[in-house]
Protein backbone atom coordinates (compact mmCIF):
# COMPACT_ATOMS: atom_id res chain seq x y z
CA UNK A 1 0.00 0.00 0.00
CA UNK A 2 1.81 3.22 0.96
CA UNK A 3 4.16 2.84 -2.01
CA UNK A 4 1.39 2.03 -4.04
CA UNK A 5 -0.69 -1.29 -3.98
CA UNK A 6 -0.31 -2.35 -7.80
CA UNK A 7 -3.07 -4.67 -7.19
CA UNK A 8 -6.30 -4.19 -6.42
CA UNK A 9 -8.33 -6.85 -6.42
CA UNK A 10 -10.04 -7.69 -7.28
CA UNK A 11 -10.85 -13.06 -8.44
CA UNK A 12 -9.46 -11.63 -7.79
CA UNK A 13 -10.44 -10.91 -5.86
CA UNK A 14 -10.11 -9.65 -6.62
CA UNK A 15 -9.26 -13.14 -9.10
CA UNK A 16 -7.82 -14.20 -10.41
CA UNK A 17 -7.02 -13.78 -6.00
CA UNK A 18 -6.16 -17.58 -8.56
CA UNK A 19 -7.19 -18.13 -11.82
CA UNK A 20 -6.41 -20.82 -14.16
CA UNK A 21 -7.99 -23.35 -16.51
CA UNK A 22 -8.18 -24.80 -20.09
CA UNK A 23 -10.86 -25.86 -22.22
CA UNK A 24 -9.26 -28.42 -23.12
CA UNK A 25 -8.89 -31.62 -21.68
CA UNK A 26 -6.28 -32.39 -18.85
CA UNK A 27 -2.89 -32.96 -19.27
CA UNK A 28 -1.94 -36.27 -19.18
CA UNK A 29 0.03 -37.03 -16.19
CA UNK A 30 3.21 -39.36 -16.84
CA UNK A 31 3.13 -42.79 -15.15
CA UNK A 32 5.73 -43.70 -12.83
CA UNK A 33 7.77 -40.29 -13.01
CA UNK A 34 8.43 -38.38 -9.77
CA UNK A 35 6.39 -34.99 -9.62
CA UNK A 36 9.08 -32.40 -8.21
CA UNK A 37 7.70 -28.73 -7.50
CA UNK A 38 8.30 -26.12 -9.60
CA UNK A 39 10.71 -23.50 -7.44
CA UNK A 40 12.20 -21.86 -10.52
CA UNK A 41 10.01 -20.47 -13.10
CA UNK A 42 11.32 -21.19 -16.60
CA UNK A 43 9.03 -19.25 -19.07
CA UNK A 44 9.52 -18.17 -22.36
CA UNK A 45 9.58 -14.61 -23.20
CA UNK A 46 6.50 -13.87 -25.06
CA UNK A 47 8.25 -11.15 -26.95
CA UNK A 48 10.55 -13.72 -28.11
CA UNK A 49 7.49 -15.64 -29.34
CA UNK A 50 7.30 -16.26 -33.51
CA UNK A 51 5.21 -13.79 -35.04
CA UNK A 52 2.13 -16.28 -36.09
CA UNK A 53 -1.16 -16.44 -34.87
CA UNK A 54 -0.23 -17.92 -31.40
CA UNK A 55 2.48 -15.38 -31.04
CA UNK A 56 0.35 -12.55 -31.37
CA UNK A 57 -2.34 -13.82 -29.84
CA UNK A 58 -0.54 -14.30 -26.82
CA UNK A 59 1.03 -11.05 -26.82
CA UNK A 60 -2.19 -9.28 -27.05
CA UNK A 61 -3.27 -11.47 -24.67
CA UNK A 62 -0.13 -10.37 -22.20
CA UNK A 63 -1.76 -6.48 -23.26
CA UNK A 64 -5.04 -7.31 -21.70
CA UNK A 65 -3.56 -8.38 -18.67
CA UNK A 66 -1.79 -5.67 -18.11
CA UNK A 67 -4.45 -2.65 -19.02
CA UNK A 68 -7.56 -4.66 -18.92
CA UNK A 69 -9.38 -1.17 -18.81
CA UNK A 70 -8.15 -0.46 -22.24
CA UNK A 71 -9.58 -3.45 -23.87
CA UNK A 72 -12.50 -4.20 -22.56
CA UNK A 73 -13.47 -1.93 -19.63
CA UNK A 74 -16.52 0.20 -19.43
CA UNK A 75 -14.98 3.13 -20.80
CA UNK A 76 -13.87 1.90 -24.15
CA UNK A 77 -15.37 3.06 -27.92
CA UNK A 78 -16.79 0.06 -28.73
CA UNK A 79 -20.37 -0.36 -26.67
CA UNK A 80 -20.08 -4.14 -27.20
CA UNK A 81 -16.22 -4.79 -26.03
CA UNK A 82 -17.64 -3.26 -22.63
CA UNK A 83 -17.07 -6.66 -20.81
CA UNK A 84 -15.69 -5.37 -17.43
CA UNK A 85 -17.46 -3.30 -14.94
CA UNK A 86 -15.44 -1.38 -13.32
CA UNK A 87 -11.42 0.03 -14.76
CA UNK A 88 -9.01 -2.44 -13.20
CA UNK A 89 -6.78 -4.26 -14.72
CA UNK A 90 -5.63 -8.44 -14.05
CA UNK A 91 -2.76 -6.99 -12.83
CA UNK A 92 -4.01 -5.34 -10.59
CA UNK A 93 -3.92 -8.35 -8.21
CA UNK A 94 -1.99 -10.54 -10.22
CA UNK A 95 1.28 -8.64 -9.51
CA UNK A 96 4.26 -8.27 -11.82
CA UNK A 97 2.25 -9.25 -15.05
CA UNK A 98 1.32 -12.44 -13.15
CA UNK A 99 4.61 -13.37 -12.59
CA UNK A 100 5.25 -12.77 -8.83
CA UNK A 101 5.83 -14.80 -6.30
CA UNK A 102 3.16 -14.88 -3.41
CA UNK A 103 1.28 -11.80 -5.28
CA UNK A 104 -1.59 -14.24 -6.69
CA UNK A 105 0.97 -15.32 -9.67
CA UNK A 106 -0.87 -16.93 -12.69
CA UNK A 107 2.36 -19.61 -13.66
CA UNK A 108 0.95 -23.22 -13.95
CA UNK A 109 -2.22 -21.57 -13.75
CA UNK A 110 -3.92 -22.89 -17.29
CA UNK A 111 -2.59 -26.75 -16.44
CA UNK A 112 -4.58 -26.82 -13.22
CA UNK A 113 -7.66 -26.46 -15.58
CA UNK A 114 -10.21 -28.29 -16.47
CA UNK A 115 -11.24 -28.27 -11.88
CA UNK A 116 -14.05 -28.60 -9.88
CA UNK A 117 -15.20 -25.58 -8.92
CA UNK A 118 -16.53 -25.67 -5.15
CA UNK A 119 -17.96 -22.10 -6.12
CA UNK A 120 -20.16 -23.73 -8.35
CA UNK A 121 -20.68 -27.13 -8.06
CA UNK A 122 -19.73 -28.46 -11.32
CA UNK A 123 -16.19 -28.94 -12.96
CA UNK A 124 -14.21 -25.50 -14.81
CA UNK A 125 -12.26 -24.50 -17.47
CA UNK A 126 -10.10 -22.00 -18.01
CA UNK A 127 -12.56 -19.82 -20.07
CA UNK A 128 -15.37 -20.01 -16.70
CA UNK A 129 -12.58 -19.25 -14.44
CA UNK A 130 -11.77 -16.27 -16.15
CA UNK A 131 -15.42 -15.29 -16.57
CA UNK A 132 -15.81 -15.80 -12.69
CA UNK A 133 -12.59 -12.89 -12.67
CA UNK A 134 -14.38 -10.82 -15.26
CA UNK A 135 -18.13 -11.00 -13.01
CA UNK A 136 -16.47 -10.40 -9.70
CA UNK A 137 -12.81 -8.49 -9.59
CA UNK A 138 -13.89 -6.72 -13.00
CA UNK A 139 -17.30 -6.09 -11.50
CA UNK A 140 -18.55 -7.39 -15.37
CA UNK A 141 -20.11 -9.53 -17.64
CA UNK A 142 -18.92 -12.80 -18.98
CA UNK A 143 -16.82 -12.85 -22.05
CA UNK A 144 -17.74 -15.54 -25.11
CA UNK A 145 -15.21 -18.56 -25.17
CA UNK A 146 -14.54 -17.58 -29.26
CA UNK A 147 -13.97 -13.79 -28.24
CA UNK A 148 -10.74 -13.02 -29.67
CA UNK A 149 -10.03 -10.80 -26.15
CA UNK A 150 -11.17 -14.13 -24.60
CA UNK A 151 -8.91 -16.10 -26.73
CA UNK A 152 -6.10 -14.04 -26.04
CA UNK A 153 -6.25 -14.28 -22.66
CA UNK A 154 -6.26 -17.95 -22.72
CA UNK A 155 -3.65 -18.20 -24.81
CA UNK A 156 -1.07 -15.86 -22.48
CA UNK A 157 -2.09 -18.33 -19.65
CA UNK A 158 -0.85 -21.10 -21.81
CA UNK A 159 2.43 -19.55 -22.35
CA UNK A 160 3.01 -18.88 -18.40
CA UNK A 161 1.67 -22.98 -18.09
CA UNK A 162 4.75 -24.15 -20.43
CA UNK A 163 6.95 -27.11 -19.18
CA UNK A 164 4.14 -27.25 -15.68
CA UNK A 165 2.37 -30.29 -15.29
CA UNK A 166 -1.09 -30.65 -14.40
CA UNK A 167 0.09 -32.39 -10.65
CA UNK A 168 3.11 -29.83 -9.92
CA UNK A 169 3.31 -28.05 -6.85
CA UNK A 170 4.28 -24.29 -7.89
CA UNK A 171 6.03 -22.58 -5.48
CA UNK A 172 5.38 -19.14 -4.89
CA UNK A 173 1.52 -19.76 -6.02
CA UNK A 174 -1.30 -17.86 -4.30
CA UNK A 175 -0.79 -14.91 -1.54
CA UNK A 176 1.18 -16.76 1.01
CA UNK A 177 -0.02 -18.30 4.54
CA UNK A 178 0.70 -16.34 7.31
CA UNK A 179 -0.58 -17.16 11.24
CA UNK A 180 -4.22 -16.48 11.67
CA UNK A 181 -5.13 -14.24 14.93
CA UNK A 182 -6.64 -15.83 17.72
CA UNK A 183 -9.05 -12.90 18.41
CA UNK A 184 -11.06 -11.00 15.24
CA UNK A 185 -9.43 -8.83 13.23
CA UNK A 186 -10.67 -5.06 13.79
CA UNK A 187 -11.41 -2.92 11.02
CA UNK A 188 -11.09 0.42 13.73
CA UNK A 189 -7.49 -0.44 14.19
CA UNK A 190 -6.85 -0.82 10.33
CA UNK A 191 -8.12 2.41 9.47
CA UNK A 192 -4.96 4.12 11.29
CA UNK A 193 -3.04 1.81 9.80
CA UNK A 194 -4.24 2.64 6.33
CA UNK A 195 -3.91 5.75 7.14
CA UNK A 196 -0.32 5.40 7.82
CA UNK A 197 0.46 3.04 5.21
CA UNK A 198 -1.62 2.93 2.57
CA UNK A 199 -3.72 6.68 1.94
CA UNK A 200 -0.82 7.98 0.47
CA UNK A 201 -1.40 5.99 -2.53
CA UNK A 202 -4.97 5.01 -2.68
CA UNK A 203 -6.56 8.08 -1.37
CA UNK A 204 -7.88 8.64 1.95
CA UNK A 205 -11.35 7.70 0.65
CA UNK A 206 -10.10 4.16 -1.16
CA UNK A 207 -10.99 5.63 -4.29
CA UNK A 208 -7.13 4.88 -5.98
CA UNK A 209 -5.70 7.75 -8.67
CA UNK A 210 -6.56 7.62 -12.17
CA UNK A 211 -3.97 7.89 -14.91
CA UNK A 212 -6.18 10.44 -16.20
CA UNK A 213 -9.96 11.63 -16.29
CA UNK A 214 -13.14 9.57 -16.58
CA UNK A 215 -14.00 8.44 -19.17
CA UNK A 216 -10.72 8.16 -20.93
CA UNK A 217 -9.87 4.02 -21.02
CA UNK A 218 -6.76 4.86 -19.52
CA UNK A 219 -7.51 3.44 -15.71
CA UNK A 220 -5.77 3.95 -12.73
CA UNK A 221 -1.39 4.13 -11.52
CA UNK A 222 -3.13 3.32 -8.73
CA UNK A 223 -6.23 1.29 -8.07
CA UNK A 224 -9.23 1.60 -6.47
CA UNK A 225 -9.53 -0.50 -3.19
CA UNK A 226 -13.49 0.15 -2.36
CA UNK A 227 -16.39 2.03 -4.30
CA UNK A 228 -17.86 2.25 -7.51
CA UNK A 229 -14.81 1.63 -9.29
CA UNK A 230 -13.33 -1.30 -7.24
CA UNK A 231 -14.09 -5.18 -7.34
CA UNK A 232 -17.83 -6.16 -5.83
CA UNK A 233 -18.50 -8.25 -2.68
CA UNK A 234 -17.97 -11.72 -4.73
CA UNK A 235 -14.56 -11.27 -5.40
CA UNK A 236 -12.00 -13.01 -3.82
CA UNK A 237 -10.30 -10.08 -2.64
CA UNK A 238 -12.89 -9.25 -0.28
CA UNK A 239 -12.78 -12.26 1.49
CA UNK A 240 -10.20 -11.42 4.68
CA UNK A 241 -8.07 -14.24 4.22
CA UNK A 242 -7.07 -13.71 0.85
CA UNK A 243 -6.55 -9.66 1.25
CA UNK A 244 -4.79 -10.14 4.50
CA UNK A 245 -2.31 -12.55 2.83
CA UNK A 246 -1.69 -10.69 -0.09
CA UNK A 247 -0.93 -7.21 1.68
CA UNK A 248 1.34 -8.80 4.15
CA UNK A 249 3.45 -10.91 1.36
CA UNK A 250 3.08 -7.67 -1.11
CA UNK A 251 2.38 -4.08 0.63
CA UNK A 252 3.38 -1.10 0.19
CA UNK A 253 3.95 -1.66 -3.38
CA UNK A 254 7.12 -3.61 -3.72
CA UNK A 255 7.57 -5.33 -0.77
CA UNK A 256 8.80 -8.99 -1.43
CA UNK A 257 7.23 -11.81 0.51
CA UNK A 258 10.62 -12.27 2.15
CA UNK A 259 10.32 -9.50 3.95
CA UNK A 260 7.37 -8.02 4.77
CA UNK A 261 6.96 -4.56 5.84
CA UNK A 262 3.57 -4.61 7.60
CA UNK A 263 3.79 -7.37 10.87
CA UNK A 264 1.18 -10.01 10.60
CA UNK A 265 -1.60 -8.04 12.82
CA UNK A 266 -1.36 -4.66 11.00
CA UNK A 267 -1.82 -6.64 8.11
CA UNK A 268 -4.96 -8.46 8.93
CA UNK A 269 -6.33 -5.44 10.53
CA UNK A 270 -5.67 -3.23 7.85
CA UNK A 271 -7.21 -5.54 5.29
CA UNK A 272 -10.05 -5.91 7.24
CA UNK A 273 -10.60 -2.31 7.25
CA UNK A 274 -10.60 -3.15 3.60
CA UNK A 275 -13.13 -5.71 3.43
CA UNK A 276 -15.49 -3.77 5.62
CA UNK A 277 -16.13 -0.61 3.20
CA UNK A 278 -18.61 -0.71 0.63
CA UNK A 279 -18.49 -1.91 -2.90
CA UNK A 280 -20.46 -3.09 -4.92
CA UNK A 281 -22.76 -5.87 -5.02
CA UNK A 282 -23.54 -8.90 -6.39
CA UNK A 283 -26.23 -10.67 -7.17
CA UNK A 284 -27.18 -13.83 -6.68
CA UNK A 285 -24.22 -15.20 -4.19
CA UNK A 286 -26.24 -16.82 -2.09
CA UNK A 287 -26.21 -19.62 -4.96
CA UNK A 288 -22.55 -19.82 -4.50
CA UNK A 289 -20.77 -23.33 -2.74
CA UNK A 290 -23.94 -25.13 -3.58
CA UNK A 291 -22.24 -27.46 -1.25
CA UNK A 292 -21.80 -25.12 2.43
CA UNK A 293 -19.28 -26.99 4.15
CA UNK A 294 -17.13 -26.49 1.20
CA UNK A 295 -17.48 -22.83 1.30
CA UNK A 296 -13.87 -20.68 2.64
CA UNK A 297 -14.63 -19.85 6.29
CA UNK A 298 -13.57 -16.23 5.47
CA UNK A 299 -16.92 -15.64 2.66
CA UNK A 300 -18.13 -12.69 4.33
CA UNK A 301 -22.16 -13.72 3.02
CA UNK A 302 -23.99 -16.59 3.75
CA UNK A 303 -26.15 -18.26 3.79
CA UNK A 304 -23.32 -21.13 6.01
CA UNK A 305 -23.82 -24.86 7.47
CA UNK A 306 -21.80 -24.25 10.81
CA UNK A 307 -23.57 -22.17 12.77
CA UNK A 308 -21.29 -19.16 13.18
CA UNK A 309 -22.27 -15.49 12.11
CA UNK A 310 -21.78 -13.75 8.67
CA UNK A 311 -19.63 -11.55 10.92
CA UNK A 312 -17.23 -14.08 12.45
CA UNK A 313 -17.43 -14.94 8.89
CA UNK A 314 -16.15 -11.93 7.66
CA UNK A 315 -13.61 -10.43 10.17
CA UNK A 316 -12.97 -13.60 12.26
CA UNK A 317 -11.29 -15.84 14.74
CA UNK A 318 -11.35 -18.13 12.15
CA UNK A 319 -10.39 -21.23 13.88
CA UNK A 320 -13.49 -22.16 15.52
CA UNK A 321 -14.97 -22.30 12.47
CA UNK A 322 -12.46 -24.17 10.69
CA UNK A 323 -12.83 -27.54 13.30
CA UNK A 324 -16.75 -26.89 13.29
CA UNK A 325 -16.70 -27.30 9.75
CA UNK A 326 -14.09 -30.01 9.74
CA UNK A 327 -16.27 -32.03 12.46
CA UNK A 328 -19.75 -31.35 10.47
CA UNK A 329 -17.49 -32.59 7.29
CA UNK A 330 -16.57 -35.94 8.80
CA UNK A 331 -19.56 -36.38 10.55
CA UNK A 332 -21.58 -36.43 7.11
CA UNK A 333 -18.56 -39.11 5.49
Amino acid sequence: MGRGLGAAATAALIGLAALAATSAAEPAKPAGKEVLPVRVWDIPSVERLPDDERGRLARYGRSIFEATYAHVGPEVADPAKRFAGNNLACKNCHLNGGFKKFGLPVIGAAADYPAYSARSGAPASLVERLNGCMTRSMNGRPMPAGLTEMRALVSYLDILSTGIRADAEVIGKGAGRMPELARAADPARGRAIYADKCALCHRSGGEGLRRGLPGDALGYLVPPLWGPDSFNDGAGMNRLITAANFVHANMPNGTDWTAPVLGVEDAWDVAAYVVSQPRPHKADLAADFPDKLAKPIDTPYGPYADGFSEQQHKYGPFGPIAAKVKALDAARK
